[in-house]
């Protein structure tokens, strides 16, 4: 990555996860130059557009069907309005960060009604999905959820939310934005063997072009028939050529296994950088693919990012720092200077 005073950076970022290839991968962009040049967007479904679908589905465990939108809040808005309409309900039990509509979203300028029929539960409390079922009662359209928040959940909870659904008939609901072509092509279902009634996908789909996924049974999918999702750019030609180069790549090759190799030597270097200075408060977590340090101080953790930087690295406030199949040997001596060197500036005397 380079700034605009042409200094160059390891980026850790990756686009909050959207890039998972590398930036400006070259086989990613002639795919959507040569796309782009045979016309961007028109009024009716493209053959690429199918082509990705049956490349999808191929590769996604509960993907009968899929329909492409643009964003991730897009994504689960449509999952959420497709399991309202199928199920005739309206209650959603919520679980995550699942994008800024409304329904999904405590801040303000969001009226209070709009929320009425969403139940935020913890990740990973058993007991509070339990109480929020019961609230739910018979009203209970879905359960969605991010199957992964800075950690992979119990199997109690999630066997649960798949039990709890299948004796009400209402939809589980999995959010693999993150998860999705980065643990396993097909997300945290794949790795787990828990299929849910309709996923959403995103992030490293297209390696950064703006393109998402809502995705699940059949018999669901095609309540959409009956609502209304719409989105005037859903078909555009770059986003979706990206895609089938991303897909290309993760069928060619164990792509998921060189995010958590690289991701491992990256939590490798930091964790060894923490160790060797000493530095108290500070702890690495998460996954190998995408995994982050929790500093105890607030302070703490932005004087790290911002000394990390002036030695090449871009790192994540928080959750996540993503490995890409870019960060070769090379990025990761960067980022065991930058970590090494940060974390030892910090304890001198100021």
């Amino acid at each position: 990555m380079v700034a605009t005073d042409g200094e160059t950076y390891v980026d850790c970022t990756m686009a909050l996860g959207a890039v998972g290839l590398g930036y400006a991968e070259p086989h990613v962009t002639r795919a959507v130059l040569d796309a782009v040049g045979g016309g961007h967007v028109a009024g009716l479904s493209s053959a690429l557009e199918v082509e990705v679908a049956e490349r999808f589905c191929g590769m996604v465990p509960c993907a009968e069907q899929v329909r492409f939108l643009k964003t991730g809040a897009e994504a689960t808005s449509a999952a959420v309005r497709i399991a309202r309409t199928y199920t005739g309900r309206d209650v959603v039990i919520a679980s995550g960060y699942l994008g800024w509509h409304d329904w999904a979203c405590d801040a303000a300028g969001v009226p209070a009604g709009a929320r009425q029929d969403t139940i935020d539960v913890p990740f990973d409390d058993l007991a509070a999905l339990d109480a929020a079922a019961d609230r739910a009662g018979d009203r209970l359209a879905a359960i969605i959820l991010e199957p992964v928040v800075e950690r992979l959940p119990s199997a109690a909870w999630i066997a649960r939310a798949r039990a709890i659904c299948t004796q009400r008939g209402a939809a589980l609901i999995f959010d693999e934005m993150k998860t999705g072509f980065r643990l396993a092509p097909g997300g945290y279902q794949e790795i787990s063997g828990v299929t849910p009634d309709l996923a959403t996908f995103g992030k490293a789909l297209a390696n950064g072009f703006p393109l998402s996924a809502v995705a699940g049974r059949a018999d669901l999918m095609d309540a959409a028939r009956r609502t209304w999702i719409s989105s005037t750019l859903a078909g555009e030609a770059s986003a979706l050529a990206a895609a089938y180069v991303v897909l290309d790549w993760h069928q060619q090759a164990d792509i998921c296994e060189a995010l958590a190799k690289n991701g491992a030597e990256m939590r490798r270097v930091v964790s060894a950088a923490i160790t060797a200075s000493g530095i108290p408060g500070v702890r690495l977590e998460g996954l190998d693919p995408m995994w982050f340090l929790r500093f105890d101080d607030p302070a703490m953790e932005h004087e790290f990012l911002e000394r990390a930087m002036r030695h090449g690295v871009l790192f994540k406030r928080g959750a996540y720092n993503y490995a890409c199949v870019a960060h070769d040997d090379e990025a990761v001596r960067v980022i065991e200077h930058a970590a090494s060197a940060s974390f030892v500036e910090m304890l001198e005397p100021s």
